[in-house]
């Protein structure tokens, strides 16, 4: 079933090709249009119409703490081969522990491919993965952050700019559409789509390294959804991007500044089953009217 819902997904972002920033959305929070939403920003676009269901101060410039690590993989992808092996150091480790940063319980000595370690970056929120795979492919963190906003100027995502490359507090900043196009670049990448689609991760101790349960923070999961990642901190608050199937559409959100853990998956099941109920009714008067007008993002 899962491999059917990530075919179906692949198949509505080839087909949305380069729109993924539209210049406004069809409902709102104050149209009175749409489901009541406590998240501070918020966003839904239809991929496969190509229109926007949902936009909450869609363009606010805020932090959004460890979807930060989305970017981290979309770099790292584009720079090293799944099976280099890159040692965990103490710095690694004391980085995430100093920042009381979610953990991918790393240790020091450690040896792992860059595919587990993009596992222990996407599905826990490991800081540690994200340090030492910023470390290795900088090389250093301040040259992958670089590399971070590159890409994030390529995408053209013109309201986001990294600091790290894990999120903790910092002056980094997204919004809640750049977010979304991000989404669906990730997404475009098999291993990354793979990974965030993934509940749980077993690796096996070996000689190189111990052994290591991941488990996905991701409980939209258990719904259908085939992504993508969470975040919080008390800046940011609870924060979600995602991606799911629904009635043979394609649905990508962003909850930022959510209350809690559970509100954030509240409100982003709300927005799909508005939506799909809309769709349902017949693209819920006029949700499906205005096409997604491209803002230079170009899909890899």
């Amino acid at each position: 079933m899962r491999n059917g819902v990530l075919i179906a997904l692949a198949a509505a972002l080839v087909t949305a090709g380069t729109a993924a920033a539209p210049a406004r959305a069809t409902t709102d929070a104050a149209s009175g249009r749409g489901p009541s939403v406590t998240a501070r920003e918020a966003y839904l676009v239809d991929t496969t119409e190509g229109t926007v269901q949902f936009a909450k101060r869609e363009t606010r410039r805020v932090p959004v703490a460890s979807l930060t690590k989305v970017m981290t993989a979309y770099v790292v992808r584009r720079q090293a081969r799944l099976d280099d092996v890159v040692t965990i150091t103490k710095a690694d480790v004391r980085h995430a522990l100093s920042g009381g940063a979610t953990t991918a319980g790393l240790r020091a000595g450690e040896r792992l491919t860059v595919r587990d370690l993009l596992y222990g970056l996407m599905l826990p929120s490991g800081a540690d993965a994200a340090h030492a795979l910023a470390e290795r492919y900088g090389p250093g963190t301040a040259k992958f952050v670089a590399k971070m906003n590159d890409a994030a100027r390529g995408l053209g995502l013109r309201d986001t700019r990294y600091a790290n490359p894990d999120g903790l507090p910092s002056k980094g900043y997204s919004t809640a559409r750049d977010q979304a196009a991000l989404t669906m670049a990730a997404l475009r990448d098999p291993v990354i789509a793979a990974i965030a689609r993934t509940p749980t991760r077993v690796v096996r101790k070996s000689a190189l390294h111990r052994g290591h349960v991941w488990r996905n923070t991701n409980d939209l999961l258990d719904d259908g959804a085939v992504g993508l990642k969470t975040g919080f901190t008390n800046q940011a608050g609870y924060c979600l991007s995602f991606a799911a199937v629904r009635d043979g559409r394609t649905y990508v959100g962003v909850v930022l500044g959510e209350r809690s853990d559970k509100a954030r998956f509240a409100t982003a099941r709300k927005l799909l089953d508005w939506a799909t109920e809309g769709a349902t009714e017949g693209a819920g008067e006029g949700a499906g009217e205005e096409a997604v007008a491209g803002a230079g993002v170009t899909l890899p």
